[in-house]
């Protein structure tokens, strides 16, 4: 049975907040391997993307988990919230320019993005990659 919308955006933003954490994490990792603040978000951003796409798609989207290979899927999540992932990475990158605070703690910067990428990141994953169709339409 199909989740309601108000309970797919819930969890698609608790599923964002674990994708914050890895993101975080990746971020730091990163940089202690000698990535800079930049390339560092690249690599952070693609970890966070897997483990929320394998998330949405276990807690948030499982009734339409199933349509499409996990690899075609997964690549399907990317592309699609590669809009919002933009969005995501332009704040962070403003933010860490123009903010010592920032620069000094980009979790900060981490934070704001993932925020400004949520509600077209959610979207782009209902109606694109786990193919759900508006509920008041359906009815």
């Amino acid at each position: 049975m199909a989740r309601s919308l108000k309970s797919q955006f819930l969890r698609f933003s608790l599923v964002g907040v674990a994708g914050l954490l890895v993101d975080t994490a990746a971020l730091y990792a990163a940089l202690a391997l000698g990535a800079g603040l930049y390339s560092g978000r690249v690599v952070s951003y693609i970890a966070a993307a897997t483990a929320t796409w394998a998330l949405n798609r276990r807690f948030t989207f499982e009734s339409a988990a199933n349509d499409s290979g996990k690899l075609m899927q997964w690549a399907k999540f990317l592309a699609a919230n590669s809009v919002g992932g933009l969005v995501n990475y332009s704040l962070y990158a403003i933010l860490v320019a123009t903010s010592t605070t920032v620069a000094a703690m980009p979790f900060l910067g981490v934070g704001a993005g993932s925020i400004a990428g949520l509600a077209v990141n959610f979207t782009l994953s209902r109606k694109l990659v786990f193919k759900y169709r508006d509920d008041r339409r359906a009815s």
